[in-house]
């Protein structure tokens, strides 16, 4: 079950069941199948709370992730700092839902196994989001 919450922001505007689709098809094309996912779209306080107290990082990100996953089930807490997001999205000159699906898709690649710390991890995983992204602009 794929579910969207929010914490001291609002709901971004959304089609719910059209992003959990596209993350179920996501998943599907990395030989995953979704469990429980929540998104949790928070502002930049509580993504700051949330960096402080379980990553020990004392800045604000765009995303937090905790995997739950086992096997080829994925599930996840994926943090959404729509504040960060926003403010990413006017750095690279492209609209705010265009950024926040980035966000969104690159936590659920995150439980599809594609990490992007490691040398050369980055590229693989921005090519992991232009293909979902990919996929998402082809279903609206």
């Amino acid at each position: 079950m794929i579910l969207y919450n929010v914490v001291n922001t609002e709901m971004p505007s959304i089609n719910q069941q059209k992003v959990s689709e596209w993350v179920r098809e996501v998943a599907a094309s990395y030989q995953r199948h979704v469990g429980d996912i929540n998104f949790i779209f928070v502002d930049d306080e509580e993504i700051l709370r949330v960096n402080r107290q379980f990553i020990g990082h004392d800045y604000y990100t765009d995303h937090i992730g905790f995997d739950y996953s086992s096997g080829t089930t994925i599930s996840g807490d994926i943090y959404i700092g729509v504040d960060t997001v926003l403010t990413n999205s006017q750095k690279l000159s492209c609209a705010y839902i265009e950024e926040l699906h980035r966000v969104i898709i690159h936590g659920v690649l995150h439980l599809c196994g594609i990490d992007d710390k490691g040398p050369g991890e980055r590229a693989i995983m921005e090519a992991a989001e232009d293909k979902a992204l990919k996929l998402w602009k082809n279903s609206i």
